[in-house]
């Protein structure tokens, strides 16, 4: 086939499309630009898309002797996922840009224009698995290592785009293999750190980089009574289930921490209050995608698991389709799930599919009952 490598610079991607080209396929190496302001230097492990990541890339696809590109995406990641972003943290929901990145880049804009040059599928490095189901319709699966699986923030991919997409790690029990094999053929980034945290905030601060984009004005930070109990610096700062940053002053009176129970950015207030209040029963939400083929009735509730972070646990549930969303019942309580969250639906090891969460039913109720 021939095949397109996405390639950040990244020791993943760099090994990923070595595996494509040893499968014997035409390979073209691509490391996408996704700012117009692009640091020289990544500071260790945080952020990405640096000039030095755009040359770590050049440096491996000459080593494996494939062409190579960098495409400028700058316009739609700013559009479809730095300004998502904002949107969804002022709206007082918990965006997963980098879910969004897959859905909107790397799996939509990189794709079409693959396509549209006549690759046949787009290479990455995520660790991820697709197999062929019974039915002969493509799976997308858990990586065979649970700990590096990335499978969740690719529930947004749809059966369309499975058809052309290739994970050559999937397979591979642990990174140190992948590190090993990097260096048995001489790239250079064997050892170079995985990147984390939100890639245009390489600095981590979220806080900061909101207020120079949307302002911030103090607000009341109240208790689940309504009362007054303390002042924040700006609602969209917050997001529910955080316990630091809240500054009250003073314990509660049961001597327990706090957290976030709801942050309302029309009146800029955040209500706080127990952990156990942060339990939920159930959630539902819209922009469902099916990752293959939906179940053969989606109106009538099946059984499955919802994991609800990219490193959470996956917990037993049953779902349905009803009045246009995806609601998912809870065989046991989740705790601290915010709306903008992605809800992902495993049967198995497989990837049924997802939706972005906008609301929750809370299980404090039924705890106490």
């Amino acid at each position: 086939m021939k095949v397109l490598a996405a390639m950040s610079g990244g020791v993943d991607s760099a090994v990923a499309a070595a595996r494509a080209v040893d499968a014997g396929h035409d390979v073209v190496g691509v490391h996408l630009a996704l700012s117009r302001q692009r640091g020289t230097l990544r500071t260790g492990s945080r952020g990405c898309c640096t000039i030095e990541d755009a040359m770590d890339a050049r440096r491996a696809a000459n080593l494996l002797g494939i062409p190579f590109y960098v495409w400028d995406f700058s316009e739609r990641f700013a559009e479809d996922v730095v300004e998502d972003f904002v949107a969804e943290y002022s709206a007082g929901r918990t965006p997963n840009p980098c879910l969004r990145c897959n859905e909107k880049i790397k799996f939509a804009a990189l794709m079409e224009k693959a396509l549209a040059l006549g690759f046949d599928a787009v290479a990455t490095g995520h660790y991820a698995d697709i197999r062929i189901g019974s039915d002969g319709s493509r799976e997308l699966h858990r990586a065979a290592t649970w700990a590096k699986d990335q499978s969740y923030v690719l529930g947004v991919l749809t059966a369309d785009q499975l058809a052309h997409a290739m994970f050559p790690l999937g397979a591979t029990p642990s990174k140190d293999e992948v590190r090993a094999e990097a260096a048995a053929r001489g790239l250079t980034v064997a050892q170079k750190p995985d990147s984390h945290d939100i890639c245009f905030i390489p600095d981590g601060d979220t806080r900061g980089w909101l207020a120079e984009r949307v302002g911030m004005e103090e607000g009341a930070i109240l208790d689940r009574t309504g009362e007054r109990i303390g002042t924040h610096p700006g609602a969209v700062a917050f997001t529910v289930g955080q316990r630091k940053g809240l500054d009250i002053g003073f314990p509660a009176a049961d001597g327990k921490p706090r957290f976030v129970l709801e942050v309302r950015p029309k009146t800029n207030e955040v209500v706080v209050g127990p952990r156990e209040a942060l339990a939920i029963a159930e959630l539902a939400g819209s922009r469902i995608s099916w990752a293959g083929n939906p179940p053969a009735d989606p109106a009538t509730p099946f059984d499955c698991e919802v994991q609800v972070r990219a490193h959470g646990d996956p917990v037993p549930a049953t779902a349905r389709v009803e009045g246009g969303e995806l609601v998912v019942t809870l065989a046991e309580p989740l705790l601290g799930v915010a709306p903008g969250q992605s809800a992902v639906l495993y049967v198995g090891t497989r990837v049924l599919g997802q939706c972005t969460i906008d609301r929750t039913v809370s299980a404090v109720t039924t705890l106490a009952g």
